[in-house]
């Protein structure tokens, strides 16, 4: 392995800290800026920066030196059986890691041919997504609540219209969908999920 890379005269090593500067800049972005404030989760945020600042050095420094092909299959093997898979990390979740991921893979890339400005703008389109992804959730997030309703001749096919209106007359919410789960005649209730806008 060639170790001339880590010579901090060497413009190859001073090419990686500029990298490093602009995918730190966006994983910050993408992480601080957009995941936290529309998650409110901080106990990722760790786990985000340190995957794509090792994500980042990890494709930085294969591309730089002739590392043997084995090495660099089990480098890769070790992310594909990383278990990320625990009770509160979510679809959404996992989409930022991935995210994370693919942007310090695309910044850590030394594309001679292609300008920095070229990469930003990438990184801008990325950004881009996911902020205008996490405000259309906004507008079409819903939350969902099970309550007990005690006028069940309302439950009746026909009288869908005047059931919203009553249940949302109850909450003091604006009920989008009711589903019915089960429906007790002999204490003439039924429990019901609601849907209103969160």
């Amino acid at each position: 392995m060639d170790d001339s890379i880590f010579n901090l005269n060497n413009p190859s090593f001073l090419g990686i800290m500029w990298r490093f500067v602009i995918n730190l800049i966006f994983l910050f972005i993408l992480v601080k800026l957009i995941y936290y404030r529309y998650s409110g989760k901080d106990k990722f945020l760790f786990t985000f920066f340190l995957m794509g600042i090792m994500t980042f050095f990890i494709c930085s420094i294969l591309r730089s030196v002739y590392v043997e092909i084995g090495m660099a299959v089990g480098l890769f093997a070790i992310f594909g059986i990383l278990r990320l898979r625990t009770r509160n990390f979510n679809i959404k979740d996992m989409a930022y890691t991935f995210t994370t991921i693919g942007i310090s893979v695309i910044n850590s890339l030394k594309l001679v041919k292609f300008p920095v400005l070229g990469v930003i703008i990438i990184n801008l389109i990325i950004i881009s997504s996911a902020f205008l992804l996490e405000q259309f959730l906004i507008k079409t997030r819903s939350q969902t609540h099970s309550i007990i309703y005690e006028n069940i001749d309302l439950l009746k096919p026909d009288k869908e219209q005047k059931l919203l209106k009553d249940v949302s007359a109850l909450t003091g919410k604006e009920i989008m969908k009711i589903r019915i789960r089960r429906i007790d005649y002999k204490k003439k209730e039924a429990l019901l999920d609601i849907s209103y806008k969160g």
